[in-house]
């Protein structure tokens, strides 16, 4: 059995604060191969998620806020925002289903947010389309810039254009 408790959450996070991608993941799931796969996942501020999308046959997402609040950002696939769902602990929206095949991407609104992300397996890498074209790579010039845009994206904004 796995609990999840404050400890967890805390030491989830100290890990995100003190990593490069402001992000740290714990997975529940045993192997890569399963059919669901469950993960904690500790996001600070600063985190960047790349617009990208599960085009997989029947891959959703499932995102439950733990501790702290996140936004999610779904786009079209030409980069405007067509939703933006804010989840809050202990809020009036906790949890998100994202479909299959939909361009979505996160962002930290908090110090200490912790996510329960579930999706189903097994893992296959992201294909070269699975990515929304014209957006950075992680660590890639723009990312950051992009990353801070997120926190103000409304819906019907487009994405920025790379600099």
């Amino acid at each position: 059995m796995r609990i999840i408790d404050r400890d967890f959450m805390d030491g989830l996070s100290a890990r995100a604060r003190a990593g490069e991608r402001k992000r740290a993941h714990s997975n529940l799931h045993q192997s890569l191969e399963e059919d669901i796969h469950r993960l904690c996942m500790g996001a600070e501020p600063g985190t960047f998620v790349r617009p990208h999308r599960h085009f997989a046959a029947g891959k959703w997402e499932l995102l439950i806020i733990l501790r702290g609040k996140i936004a999610v950002l779904l786009f079209d696939k030409d980069g405007r925002v067509l939703e933006r769902i804010e989840l809050t602990a202990g809020g009036d929206v906790c949890a998100v289903e994202i479909p299959a095949a939909t361009w979505h991407a996160f962002t930290a609104l908090e110090s200490g947010s912790a996510v329960m992300e579930i999706k189903r397996g097994p893992y296959t890498p992201p294909a070269a389309g699975d990515w929304l074209a014209g957006t950075p790579a992680e660590g890639e010039a723009g990312a950051s810039e992009l990353e801070n845009w997120y926190h103000h994206a409304r819906s019907g904004d487009k994405l920025p254009s790379p600099s």
